[in-house]
């Protein structure tokens, strides 16, 4: 299966994100490092894969009035 692969300026303007907030916010705390995005050659660069977000994004937008428990199950509110 081919992948997309987005810089962070390209991924800012896909989901209407200002780059910082993709930086500061976003990275490593909802995108993680393996599923939604990878450092190629064990570089500093980031490139992003679109797929993976799209997915989540959409998966979240759904989960929306969830409520988390503790074994991992949901309670849908």
């Amino acid at each position: 299966m081919s992948q997309t692969y987005l810089t962070t300026a390209e991924l800012a303007g896909r989901i209407k994100y200002d780059i910082r907030t993709i930086r500061d916010h976003l990275k490593d705390k909802v995108l993680l490092e393996g599923v939604h995005y990878i450092r190629p050659f064990g570089g500093r660069k980031i490139l992003y894969i679109w797929e993976a977000i799209e997915k989540d994004m959409g998966q979240r937008s759904k989960d929306a009035l969830t409520i988390p428990l503790a074994n991992g199950g949901f309670i849908r509110g």
